[in-house]
């Protein structure tokens, strides 16, 4: 992964040197990660959530049931200000 495009999708400026410290950093964090589709998981349960402290699997709090979602004109109905139907905040720098 490029350290420029990273950057920019994050609104980062970075300098030349700044290139050069994260592109092996990152480099390794990419193979890092990598090792993971070494891994056998053919026989392996999907599971959501994660461990308690005694190593059990935790229980879903609710069943996976699809429902309807609330729309954008109910989402917006009810937003202080809203502009092209999205909700319009604040500018946090």
């Amino acid at each position: 992964m490029d350290v420029r495009k990273v950057a920019k999708l994050a609104h980062l400026e970075i300098t030349d040197e700044e290139v050069a410290l994260y592109t092996p950093q990152m480099a390794d964090i990419v193979k890092y990660i990598e090792q993971l589709n070494e891994l056998d998981t053919e026989n392996i349960e999907p599971m959501l959530g994660g461990l308690t402290e005694e190593g059990a699997a935790t229980e879903a709090i609710r069943d996976d049931v699809a429902v309807p979602s609330l729309g954008q004109e109910a989402a917006l109905s009810q937003a202080p200000s809203s502009v092209a139907g999205h909700f319009q905040v604040p500018k946090v720098l």
